[in-house]
């Protein structure tokens, strides 16, 4: 076999290949021991066919289509293996000539594009740098008296944040519709569950007190028979319950946390806790200015067939993720009015950055020599399941790799 390449862009390359007689011959008799077993000729049994009355009979162009496909294939894979080429999408191949004497055909291939980086070291960044402030403290400590909070009944007319069981039943022009009645309803006022104008009405309201309120159905409600129009709902008063907070107290505490003993030492912990978010955050943040302004310093020409290939991902990841909540593409679609197209189109800027950060990402780590060894990835992976080992394998290999990545782009640059 004898080839020829030529780049036809910077992602794009052209391999003339040209098989001569002899070479030929070979794939044409190994297309009928290949397949001898199926040919079948009067005075033969079936697979006993010799080659000679087979090609006295149809010609040799009876196993050309065969071997053709055999020397493509082979062709291919040995160009792609010697020349190291990493093709990215499915080849294209024109045949030029076929005959008794050989053939020659063109494959073109699309491959990861060729690139120079842009500046990744020296440069300069501003980490952001974070405090905790008393307010923060505390809103945090409410939050968790909030989640301990227990409901009471109360005697006095309901306000906004108190909880009420109702009864209601409503209707349009004197007729009931579906949906519109409910009984032991539990509705947190002011929380805005309901239509606007509901929740406002029940305000002031007393234990076992009745009452018809008037509201009118938002124009864009769900429902075409309610959207727009005014009702009269029926409302009767069960209970009316506020929201009562345990103590903030050293035994509140100690409840919460066996560590602990005393409110200040409460503080503390959550002061620690809120301040080592906020610095993995600024960290996370620091890192993808980095990770930005590198992608942003290198030109590439992305080839369309990598953009298509991460738009593909991220449908088929949405597509997932609906499956987990018992539900359909084609529904989402419906509802949502909308297309596999059309959301591929809204994501493609998005998949671009994407598949330009990665590509930089590894040019770096390739022209810098990161890598990750075996070792290191079994000392993540010891005492995981067989089943999940592959999988464990490339989440870690993957990890350690981008760790060492964004660990050495921070040390060459200037982090202020």
């Amino acid at each position: 076999m004898e080839y020829s390449i030529q780049k036809l862009s910077k992602s794009k390359i052209e391999i003339a290949v040209n098989i001569e007689k002899e070479e030929w011959e070979k794939y044409i008799k190994d297309t009928y021991e290949k397949n001898k077993f199926k040919y079948s000729v009067e005075g033969f049994r079936k697979g006993k066919v010799p080659m000679s009355v087979l090609i006295n009979r149809y010609g040799k162009s009876f196993f050309f289509e065969d071997a053709l496909d055999d020397a493509m294939d082979k062709a291919y894979g040995e160009v792609i293996e010697k020349e190291n080429l990493h093709v990215i999408a499915s080849p294209d191949v024109e045949l030029k000539s076929l005959g008794e004497d050989g053939t020659k055909f063109v494959i073109t291939v699309i491959v990861k594009p060729e690139f120079e980086l842009g500046q990744y070291k020296g440069l300069t960044f501003e980490k952001e740098q974070v405090t905790v402030s008393d307010d923060e403290v505390t809103a945090e400590m409410d939050r968790v008296r909030e989640s301990r909070a227990r409901m009471v009944e109360k005697d006095t007319p309901a306000e906004n944040g108190d909880t009420v069981i109702i009864d209601y039943s409503g209707s349009i022009d004197g007729v009931k519709f579906d949906g519109g009645t409910a009984e032991k309803q539990s509705l947190e006022l002011g929380s805005g569950t309901f239509i606007p104008g509901f929740e406002d009405q029940v305000v002031g309201m007393k234990k076992e007190e009745q009452k018809d309120i008037e509201v009118t159905f938002p124009e864009d409600y769900g429902s075409k028979d309610l959207a727009g129009k005014k009702a009269v709902f029926a409302i009767t008063v069960h209970e009316v319950q506020k929201k009562e907070l345990p103590e903030l107290d050293d035994e509140f505490v100690k409840d919460i946390d066996d560590e602990l003993n005393t409110v200040d030492e409460w503080k503390e912990k959550i002061k620690a806790q809120i301040l080592d978010t906020k610095a993995k955050n600024a960290e996370v943040k620091l890192e993808n200015a980095i990770v930005e302004k590198v992608a942003e310093n290198t030109e590439i020409e992305i080839p369309e067939a990598m953009i298509e290939e991460e738009l593909d991902y991220r449908i088929q990841d949405f597509e997932n993720n609906l499956k987990q909540y018992g539900l359909k593409m084609n529904d989402y679609l419906k509802y949502t009015n909308s297309s596999v197209e059309k959301m591929k189109e809204e994501q493609r800027d998005e998949a671009v950055r994407n598949v330009k950060i990665r590509l930089v990402l590894e040019e770096i780590c390739k022209k810098e020599n990161l890598t990750v060894t075996p070792e290191e990835i079994q000392s993540k992976i010891q005492g995981i399941d067989e089943k999940q080992m592959q999988q464990a394998v490339n989440y870690y290999a993957n990890k350690l790799l981008t760790d060492k990545l964004l660990t050495f782009l921070k040390e060459n640059n200037d982090i202020k």
